[in-house]
């Protein structure tokens, strides 16, 4: 016997097959959601934000100190703690383009809880309505600022989380506001930095 398979028999067979698993979750709806099966992806080589693994020790001959590297192809900011006994990674926004990207060694020099901000001349050239704005929900310097030894570069919160996983900043390194908080607090004025 042969089967034939028509254009129409093809489209409802896909259409059967991609509303399966929505039908067997609205089965569920009654049960509450803490006693439903979980509905898990299957693991692959890349998450989602497409962050790409770094050793630290491609970058630093030691690991006697905490260690930030901040990767801008992939737009994530790896952690280590000392002698890597931690590492964490988070999804950051990076400079809008090459001209603003500066790369290289650097360090923490300074800390800021409620940092205020104020834009730099080439910012203000850019957009003339730039002005410095005192800590709040519109500082874009979010809620805590690490200063690296280069001026005006800074690891900072964002109030406007839009930002994150985006060619956004003008020079600096920004994630979310819980994330940034948390950093503030393994990070140590002296961490070594490197920005690939």
């Amino acid at each position: 016997m042969t089967i034939r398979l028509t254009r129409r028999a093809a489209v409802a067979t896909g259409a059967a097959a991609l509303l399966t698993p929505a039908l067997a979750r609205a089965a569920t709806q009654d049960v509450p959601m803490a006693q439903q099966q979980a509905l898990v992806a299957e693991a692959g080589r890349r998450n989602v934000s497409s962050f790409r693994e770094i050793l630290w020790q491609d970058h630093f001959d030691r690991l006697d100190r905490v260690t930030l590297i901040a990767d801008t192809q992939s737009k994530a900011l790896h952690y280590w703690a000392v002698d890597g006994a931690d590492y964490r990674i988070y999804p950051t926004s990076v400079p809008m383009n090459e001209e603003l990207t500066r790369r290289g060694y650097t360090e923490i020099v300074r800390k800021k809880i409620g940092p205020s901000w104020t834009p730099t001349p080439s910012m203000i050239e850019r957009d003339p309505s730039l002005h410095p704005m005192p800590p709040g929900p519109d500082n874009p310097l979010g809620t805590h600022a690490m200063y690296l030894s280069w001026p005006a570069y800074i690891i900072h919160g964002t109030h406007d989380t839009r930002k994150i996983g985006r060619r956004s900043s003008s020079g600096c390194i920004g994630t979310f506001n819980e994330k940034i908080a948390e950093l503030y607090d393994l990070c140590p004025v002296g961490t070594q930095v490197k920005i690939i």
